[in-house]
């Protein structure tokens, strides 16, 4: 009898199949982490630096699946001061991340790419003298989700973070190593 049952389970075995995968990619969706590790803005403690303004941002995200890979095709990272974009950039070049691996996104935002005038600095200034500026971060990636040989579509994920530096320009100890809110659209 129980010779039997072993044969049958056997038989109850399954191969995955493409829609199997398909809905485990759209529920690892979900568990998707990124961390903000770094930000700084280094002349903040300088009244006058807005016109050498720079913004240092260091990211991590993390492909938590076992068996599918990610093809960033691309990234666009963008700063925001009080609900107004402060400048865009590309933040990476295309890519593909392992399953199981975490990979450093790391750019420097400089004066080209932001739109930083002596207003918005007054802004910031008096902002620090109360302890905090706080930032947000977007970041949007073009990816495909590869599963075996299979390849997805296209899909735009977006990772949004609130930031905090405090009077040196750099990021405050409560905000750093917070995990960011993932959305696809």
């Amino acid at each position: 009898m129980c010779g039997s049952n072993k044969q049958a389970s056997e038989h109850i075995k399954r191969q995955h199949t493409i829609p199997y995968y398909a809905q485990r990619v759209r529920d690892s969706c979900t568990t998707r982490v990124t961390k903000i590790l770094y930000f700084s803005i280094p002349g903040l403690n300088q009244h006058s630096e807005f016109e050498n303004a720079q913004i240092t941002l260091n990211v991590t995200a993390r492909n938590p699946n076992q068996h599918i890979g990610i093809y960033y095709i691309s990234m666009v990272g963008s700063i925001f001061y009080e609900d107004s974009n402060m400048g865009s950039s590309p933040l990476m070049d295309p890519f593909y991340q392992e399953p199981k691996t975490t990979t450093i996104v790391y750019h420097t935002f400089n004066v080209a790419t932001l739109t930083v005038n002596s207003r918005r600095w007054k802004e910031f200034m008096d902002n620090r003298q109360q302890g905090a500026v706080v930032f947000r971060i977007d970041i949007m990636a073009a990816i495909r989700f590869k599963v075996s040989t299979w390849g997805s579509q296209h899909h735009k994920m977006h990772a949004n973070c609130d930031v905090a530096v405090g009077q040196d320009g750099s990021i405050l100890p409560a905000w750093k190593n917070k995990k960011c809110p993932v959305y696809f659209t």
